[in-house]
Order: structure tokens, then C-alpha cells, then sequence
């Protein structure tokens, strides 16, 4: 395979023949504009640890090298490695590793890659059908990992950055804005893929929110799993059709006692009032939950 720094991913898929795997829901970004902006949305400078899940052909990776300190690559197609490999080979800020990355041990990797750093940004244009365990794999299992700026598919951008009383806005969004200010940046067309997709991507930035709550995550993200299982019914309906121990007067004391009118539905609640809810909730009997 003939190729360096400074050849484009077009000409590696036009000119080499690279075999694209749908397997890993490859679809190659090569609008240069767009590259540039995900960069400069991301905010990173030379001090910026920087990890990115899923280069491809090293289109958007080329610019983060050029204004990171260091840069941990996670490819899990083994036949890209070499292909990537030789696009860096004279630069020794980055560290290219063919791993899934939702089998890694971050924390170990951030260790033993990125000098333990704790203020680390995650870059990435992520495979639709893997979008958001990627996401909650960083939420859920590192502190190291401050900021997040990710391209996805456009439903699932505006699912994690709506606000309450959008048709968009589920126990998904309520989750992720429960860690991280999810802020929408911009529209990406499929037609600056390629192979181009059936739908069009979004780029958004999650930034890190400390974490002062002192219950269950666990049980607060079922509780809101289970207040948005069919979206047509009121809360109090979908809470009692899933803690079937509980009556829907005692939900509807629930909601009263709490100053929410008992005909609401859950895509109506903020994140802090679901949070109330839930508090009061588990007070007096965590044995059902």
C-alpha cells in the first residue's frame, strides 16, 4: 500500500482499494472544513491529552497530532493499523493501538499511554451502532476523561442535547445531560462521506459535570428507564405498570406531595425534578426497586 502523511483518505479508498468493512460501520469523513471545525470545537493546544476511538484512515487524526500533546488511537480493524501506522511513523506524540475499545481497560491504557493523565479529551467520529455504549463505557468508567466532542448520527445528537418538552427528549438525553453540560454544534451532510450514509451526522461537545449526588445511579437510571417505557402514558401509569408493588395512588401521592400534577408525562420533567421524584421515591422503601 503506497501511502504517507500527507495522501488523503479519498486517495487511500480511490487509489489503493482499501476493502471498507460494514462490520464496523465505516464511513469515512473527507471534508477537510469539517475536520478543521470538529478540532477547533474540541479545544485542545498543545497541552491536551487527547484519546480518539476509531480513526479510520487518519483524516481527522492528522489534525489533532499537529495541536495535541499526546494522542492515543483505539482502530479495531487490524488491516488499518498498518495503513495509519505508516501515515504517523514520524511522529512521536501518538500511540496507535488495534483494540475494540469497549473491551479496554481505560484507566489501565490512560496509564500506561497517556502519563496518567487527568484532563483528558475524547475526540471521535463514532459508529452509529455503537454510539452510545462508547459513550457510557467514558461515563461510567473513567474520571480521567474531562470533555467529550463526538460526531454521530444527526437522531442521536439531538436525542442527547434535547431539552424537556421536545419530541426528542427521553430517559437517554435525561442521562447524559445528568453527567455532562450536551451542548449541539453543527450538521454534517452524508454526502461528505464515503462510503456515505442513509442518514446524516451531528457533532456535539459533552462536558464533564462533578458529581454531588449521593444515591444509586444505577437505580436512578432505571427509574427513568422505567418512567419513559411507552411514551403515550403518564408517568404515574408507566412507574406503576413497572413497580408493580406500588399502587398508582401511591405514585400519584408521589407526584403531589412533590408539586407535579399527576397527568404528567415523563418527557414534560427536568433532570432535577426527576431527581426529587426519585429521592422521595426510594426514602421510604428501596426493597421493591
Amino acid at each position: 500500500m503506497n501511502s504517507n502523511y500527507n495522501k488523503s483518505a479519498k486517495k487511500v479508498i480511490d487509489e489503493d482499494n482499501f476493502f471498507i468493512k460494514k462490520k464496523f460501520s465505516q464511513n469515512f469523513l473527507l471534508d477537510e472544513n469539517i475536520i478543521k471545525n470538529i478540532v477547533k470545537e474540541s479545544k485542545i493546544d498543545k497541552n491536551t491529552y487527547v484519546i480518539e476511538i476509531g480513526p479510520g484512515l487518519g483524516a481527522l487524526t492528522k489534525h489533532i497530532v499537529e495541536k495535541a500533546k499526546k494522542v492515543l488511537i483505539y482502530e479495531v480493524d487490524k488491516d488499518l493499523i498498518p495503513i495509519l501506522n505508516d501515515f504517523f511513523k514520524s511522529k512521536d506524540n501518538i500511540k496507535i493501538i488495534n483494540q475494540d475499545f469497549l473491551k479496554s481497560d481505560i484507566n489501565k491504557d490512560i496509564e500506561l499511554y497517556l502519563d496518567g493523565a487527568a484532563n483528558i479529551s475524547l475526540i471521535s467520529n463514532l459508529p452509529y451502532h455503537i454510539t452510545t455504549p462508547i459513550i457510557m463505557k467514558v461515563l461510567e468508567e473513567t474520571e480521567n476523561i474531562k470533555d467529550l466532542t463526538l460526531m454521530m448520527q444527526l437522531e442521536v445528537a439531538q436525542r442527547l442535547t434535547s431539552k424537556p418538552n421536545t419530541k426528542d427528549y427521553n430517559a437517554l438525553s435525561i442521562i447524559i445531560q445528568d453527567q455532562a453540560e450536551a451542548k449541539y454544534l453543527f450538521k454534517v451532510p452524508k454526502t461528505v462521506f464515503k462510503p456515505r450514509p442513509q442518514v446524516d451526522s451531528a457533532v456535539i461537545r459533552l462536558d464533564r459535570k462533578q458529581n454531588l449526588d449521593n444515591f444509586d445511579k444505577k437505580e436512578f437510571y432505571k427509574f427513568l428507564h422505567n418512567s419513559f417505557t411507552q411514551r403515550r402514558k403518564t408517568l404515574i401509569n408507566n412507574l406503576s405498570d413497572n413497580y408493580p408493588d406500588y399502587t398508582k395512588q401511591y405514585f400519584k401521592n408521589l407526584l403531589e406531595r412533590n408539586n407535579i400534577i399527576d397527568t404528567i408525562r415523563g418527557e414534560a420533567l427536568s433532570i432535577e425534578e426527576f431527581k426529587i421524584i426519585f429521592q422521595d421515591f426510594i426514602k421510604e422503601n428501596n426493597s421493591c426497586i
